[in-house]
Formats: C-alpha cells, sequence, structure tokens
C-alpha cells in the first residue's frame, strides 16, 4: 500500500453553502475527514443546532448568512479576513460553486480554490444548457423536452413512451413534495403533476427513461497540474426511489466510464471536484450522463483509493501545492443514508424490485455510513430530532387542515339548510 499524502494542516476548510439546507450528511462527512487529519473546518450553517454544527471536528461556525449576492460576497469576504490567512473555499450545492466560481476574481485574494471558466458551472448544473453542451461534444445523454407551455406537454406525451422522468431544471429547484425528480408512469400522472393549469410548469425537463444500471462518477480534476483523481461506483438504491438520491452505492471500477468522464472533463476544461450520475442504457450498451454536479458529492465518503485518498484531500493537497500520486480505487465500499435507505427499502421490497435476501446482500462488504459515528454521535441525534420535528409539523398542519376542512363542510352544510328553511317559512308566502 502507497504510503499516503502529507496535508498542510496549518491550512484551514470553509465550507460554503447557499442553499437552505440543515439536514446535509454530505458536509458532516467533509467535517470528519478532514478534521480527523487534523485540519481545522469552519462551516456557514443555517442555525447553532443543525448536524454539521454539533459535529466534534468542526472548529468553527458562521450563522445568519444574507441572501443577495452582494452582501453574501461581502460577508464571504469579511470570514476570509477573519480566518487571518487563506483558507480553502470549499462549496457543497451547485448554486455555492456558481458562486465561486463567478467572483473568483475578488475571493482568490483571501481563499484557495481550482480556477475554472466563470461560466462553466451554471452551464452545467443547469440540464438544458447540460445535454445541449451533451450534444454538441458527442457525449451521450437522454433525450429530452423542455415545455413552456402545457400544449408543448400534450405534444411530449404524445410522442412519449412511459415511464417518463419529470426533473427540476436546476437542483436548487423542486417539484411538488420537495422532490428534484421523480418517474411518471402515465399521462394522467404528468398531466396532475403541473396542476390542471400548468402553474407548476416552471423550470421543468422531461426526460425519456433509460432502462439499465445507474451508475456514479465522483473525481478531481485540475489540468494546470495534471492532476486527475477518477473514482466509479453503482446506485443501487434512491430517495425517491428510482430518480433520487443515493441512499446505498457500492464502490465499482469501470475503467471505461472513468475514461468517458476524463476525456469529457478535458475537452471542457473542468477543473474541481465533480459527481457525476449516469445511467447505462441496456438497449445500446452505453453510458448516458444524466447530472453533472460541479462540486463535491454528498456520497463522496463512498470513494477511497490505497493512499487513502478521496476527493477532498485531493483537493486540499492540490490547492496547497502538494503532490498527488494516483492508486488503485479501493472497491466494495458501500455507502448507506441509514434513515433514507430505510424508506426507500420499503418501496423497493413493496414493488417487488427487492427481496428480504437481497436487501441484506447489499448490505454487505466494507460499510460507510453517511451519520453514525461511535466517536462523534451528535450530528445522527440532531439530524433525527430535526426529521421528527419536521414530521411532527407536518402531522399538525395535516390534522389542522383537515380540522378546517371539515368546519368549512359544516359551516356550509349549516348555512345551506338555514338558508332552505329561510326561505320555506320567511320568504314564501303561507297558503
Amino acid at each position: 500500500m502507497p504510503p499516503s499524502p502529507e496535508l498542510d494542516t496549518t491550512v484551514p476548510v470553509l465550507l460554503l453553502r447557499t442553499d437552505p439546507c440543515a439536514i446535509h450528511h454530505g458536509s458532516v462527512a467533509i467535517a470528519r475527514r478532514l478534521g480527523r487529519l487534523g485540519v481545522s473546518v469552519y462551516a456557514i450553517v443555517e442555525d447553532r443546532y443543525t448536524p454539521l454544527a454539533m459535529c466534534r471536528y468542526l472548529t468553527g461556525a458562521f450563522v445568519d448568512k444574507p441572501t443577495d449576492i452582494d452582501s453574501l460576497l461581502s460577508w464571504v469576504q469579511a470570514i476570509g479576513d477573519a480566518m487571518q490567512r487563506r483558507a480553502v473555499l470549499l462549496p457543497t450545492d451547485d448554486r455555492s460553486s456558481v458562486f465561486v466560481a463567478e467572483h473568483a476574481q475578488s475571493l482568490g485574494s483571501r481563499f484557495l480554490f481550482p480556477h475554472l471558466p466563470p461560466e462553466l458551472p451554471r452551464l452545467l448544473a443547469n440540464k438544458r444548457s447540460l445535454y445541449v453542451l451533451c450534444h454538441r461534444i458527442g457525449i451521450p445523454c437522454p433525450e429530452y423536452a423542455v415545455p413552456t407551455g402545457m400544449d408543448q406537454v400534450h405534444e411530449f406525451i404524445a410522442r412519449a413512451s412511459f415511464p417518463v422522468v419529470v426533473k427540476a431544471g436546476e437542483h436548487s429547484h423542486c417539484l411538488k413534495n420537495r422532490r428534484s425528480g421523480c418517474v411518471v408512469e402515465t399521462p394522467e400522472e404528468l398531466l396532475a403533476l403541473f396542476g390542471p393549469d400548468g402553474s407548476l410548469l416552471q423550470n421543468i425537463i422531461l426526460q425519456e427513461y433509460i432502462p439499465g444500471e445507474d451508475w456514479i462518477f465522483h473525481g478531481y480534476s485540475n489540468p494546470l497540474t495534471d492532476c486527475f483523481v477518477g473514482f466509479t461506483g453503482r446506485k443501487l438504491r434512491s430517495h425517491p426511489p428510482f430518480a433520487g438520491t443515493t441512499t446505498l452505492g457500492v464502490s465499482m471500477l469501470n475503467e471505461p466510464l472513468r475514461e468517458q468522464t476524463e476525456a469529457m472533463l478535458k475537452v471542457i476544461g473542468f477543473c474541481g471536484i465533480v459527481d457525476l450520475d449516469y445511467r447505462r442504457d441496456e438497449r445500446d450498451g452505453r453510458y448516458k450522463l444524466l447530472d453533472f454536479n460541479p462540486r463535491v458529492g454528498a456520497n463522496f465518503r463512498m470513494f477511497e483509493d490505497h493512499a487513502g485518498i478521496d476527493v477532498v484531500r485531493a483537493l486540499h493537497l492540490d490547492v496547497t501545492g502538494r503532490t498527488v500520486k494516483s492508486s488503485p480505487m479501493i472497491e466494495g465500499r458501500t455507502f448507506i443514508v441509514e434513515l433514507h435507505d430505510i424508506l426507500a427499502s420499503v418501496t423497493y421490497l413493496r414493488r417487488g424490485e427487492m427481496t428480504i435476501r437481497s436487501w441484506l446482500r447489499s448490505l454487505s462488504g466494507k460499510r460507510e455510513l453517511a451519520w453514525w459515528s461511535w466517536n462523534d454521535p451528535l450530528p445522527f441525534l440532531a439530524m433525527v430530532a430535526r426529521l421528527l420535528f419536521r414530521a411532527g409539523n407536518r402531522g399538525v398542519r395535516t390534522i389542522l387542515g383537515g380540522t378546517k376542512a371539515c368546519l368549512h363542510w359544516v359551516a356550509r352544510w349549516v348555512a345551506r339548510r338555514g338558508f332552505f328553511w329561510a326561505d320555506r317559512l320567511w320568504f314564501r308566502p303561507s297558503r
């Protein structure tokens, strides 16, 4: 086994997230990973009681971030000044990646990060512009449509083969029930998703459903230093099932997919961490690109090589001037997002997509848990508490909504009966 390269532990890291997401296991994993290696990790959080803020490996947290871009830029610059030395700036969502790339000149004097064309992250994070780029440079991707009105939805229904996939054009947008994507089985279900007047038809991608296996690529690329680290693996379960984020995956070497992705990153000139979703189309055997996330993926700890390098460690080594030597990846690392995978597994079992035996088999191998850690349990407990609080609020709203609807129905019934008897006893003359 090759020796692990030493990190410059004097260079801290600031985790930047602009989309509100108090429960994010990827940020907790970054804090644990770098903190255990002796690196000071700071983060921008929603409040002091998020799972990330409760992590023992987080050195410091900054709360109450501004919402407008100019104020956010000034605030991040002020944080950089307060840290008293250049820190590695690590975005953990698409909007943050776009923000860093588009303001690289203003942030570069205070932070270390890979530099790339400023327009590239925004282009890659939007599925419409991503698929246009794929067609232009010859990268396999699904057939898709971007409807702007219900007439175009009906046209898509007339030519499409169901099921189809409905996705938000950007990860910062959601469909109903806070989903970023779902599989739709029938035309009626598709029409119901948009509402009777098409009012929910905003920034939506209609995509062909590709039968086949789900594959993942996580990597770090920097053409300027000739650094490339790439990992491949299988997505076995997701939440929501079949069209959501990974809840269980396993690292598996796929050299053709790795080479295909490396060639694509060189063509577009990407520099930084990437998280890509593919599906191997069983009809033609090609790996078709579904999503391109120009930042670290929440499940990056699924992957590591025999020198102990993952994408986060590779980035820190590279931007601090260290050499990153390639080493064979470790296969069979099973990554589990605990509670969400339980919910996903119930659906897979109910639909007959999985048996109890195959479920048990899927949990075998070297397991990496998203939340639970024996020496850092508070993030897990904070996550459970916040999920229970959400469920309780949702239940109260449902009960109150049902009570309101019932009282409304009773009031309407009383009013109707009142008008009926008033009409009979008062307005109608007696015979």
